[in-house]
């Protein structure tokens, strides 16, 4: 019954492209799918009986719990207007160096996404704060918008991400069951840390990369990216400076630090970060009754998105393994040329491709727990195949014409940006995203020396 697996997949991504929510077309077709099976024979109906199981899983799995309470920070930081505090300041800092306003913006991106691990609020914010601005001192449009989308994707890899909180939970299970199907009957475990860890050295060295683009283009395209006179009367000092940093470069340390060094649980780092983001926001002066309601709301309404598509999804697995689509999945890549090397090829292609049409939340929770397991049984290492996946999906992010980044900064550009700027700008960056995967693929040991030298594994 494997056909019927791959027609179920056809279907959900046919439904989502049609318009329907993400959840419901999960979960909905899942079920119609079974119905149709129960009925004609061909689906085993006991195998329904797990789903509030699964359900009373989900809503009991403590690393999970982490989700709503990153997202609290992340949207508590993004309204308490760090980001543009952050901005003024390093743009005055490095804005009278040739290709200083581009590093700024780098260096905000990745100070947001460690902050906020949301792509699309880090896209939108750096739109409406930068692009403007880099504009009006004369820089080329494409480098501009091209900055922006790919310092707003790094929400993906920065830990501590969202992102990589829900992946580390998928690849926990996968790993296990593929130590399982490997006869390993007391199964090694992958936590969210080790991701965290794995993602540190290649997230930052995208933003090396990335600011070695923009300092390449100024030296030898001056004209596109033109130096910044300082006025006078708005001096920069080292107050101001530190003001600006210090605050968030704390919390994300304290936050980051304290999963790394084994002084807490990712969910316990993000109820501190949570609570360091409403006092960041109170001692701005930028929090009232008004903004904490908006902030509550927004938080719930991510959060409940999120959860409602791990619910469908976990549907969707469970009537797609009931089909046999696990084993069929599991066929195709054993047969391919190459071996796992062929096998890893062809997986990250086809997420490569589904970012165009997906959400990461919706293939982190639908592929990732049907390809995991049988890529680990081959003998890779989790972490790094981890981080692979979330990088191959920032690159599909940013990549014309379906990135889901240049749509969101399509939304807050203004019309003198064309769409076909975005898009010229944004494939360097595309490419040195491609250039980093190659570099993880052939020195996988950017990803894992640090998991092992913190944690011995």
């Amino acid at each position: 019954m494997e056909w019927v697996a791959a027609l179920l997949f056809i279907v959900v991504i046919l439904v989502l492209l049609a318009g329907f929510p993400v959840a419901f077309t999960l979960g909905g077709t899942a079920l119609i799918f079974a119905g149709i099976g129960v009925i004609g024979g061909g689906f085993n109906e006991a195998l329904l009986h797990g789903l509030p199981n699964r359900v009373f899983g989900i809503m009991t799995n403590e690393t999970l719990v982490a989700v709503p309470l990153f997202v609290f920070m992340g949207v508590t930081l993004e309204r308490a207007r760090i980001a543009e505090e952050l901005l003024e300041t390093l743009s005055s800092l490095f804005g009278t160096l040739r290709g200083g306003l581009g590093i700024s913006v780098t260096l905000v991106g990745m100070l947001l996404a460690a902050s906020t691990g949301i792509v699309g609020a880090t896209v939108v914010t750096m739109g409406l704060l930068s692009l403007p601005t880099m504009i009006k001192r004369g820089y080329s449009k494409e480098i501009a918008t091209g900055t922006i989308c790919a310092s707003g994707t790094l929400g993906q890899i920065i830990p501590p991400s969202i992102i990589l909180v829900m992946l580390g939970d998928v690849m926990t299970t996968a790993y296990q069951q593929a130590q399982l199907e490997m006869g390993i009957y007391s199964p090694k475990t992958v936590s969210v840390g080790d991701l965290f860890a794995g993602a540190l050295i290649p997230g930052l060295m995208l933003v090396a990369l990335y600011m070695l683009y923009i300092l390449g283009v100024a030296f030898f395209r001056p004209a596109s990216m033109p130096a910044h006179r300082r006025d006078a009367e708005a001096p920069i000092s080292l107050g101001r400076v530190l003001r600006a940093l210090l605050p968030p470069l704390i919390l994300i340390l304290a936050v980051l630090g304290s999963i790394l060094m084994g002084l807490a649980t990712p969910t316990e780092a993000a109820g501190v970060g949570g609570m360091g983001a409403l006092l960041l926001a109170i001692s701005r002066r930028q929090l009232d009754l008004a903004r904490l309601r908006d902030i509550m709301r927004a938080t719930l309404r991510i959060s409940s998105m999120v959860f409602l598509i791990l619910i469908g999804a976990s549907i969707f697995s469970l009537v797609f393994r009931g089909y046999g689509g696990d084993d069929g999945v599991r066929a195709i890549l054993e047969a391919l040329p190459g071996g796992v090397i062929g096998a890893v090829i062809v997986v990250m292609l086809v997420m490569f491709l589904l970012g165009f049409v997906l959400d990461f939340i919706e293939i982190t929770f639908v592929v990732v727990p049907i390809v995991g397991p049988v890529l680990l049984a081959m003998g890779l290492d989790p972490i790094w195949l981890g981080i692979m996946i979330a990088i191959n999906l920032q690159t599909s992010f940013l990549t014309p014409p379906f990135g889901f980044a240049l749509f969101y900064l399509r939304g807050v550009a203004p019309p003198s940006v064309s769409t076909a700027q975005i898009y010229r700008g944004a494939i360097p960056f595309v490419a040195i995203q491609v250039l980093a995967l190659l570099l993880l693929a052939v020195f996988p040991d950017l990803v894992t020396w640090l998991p092992n030298k913190i944690y011995g594994s």
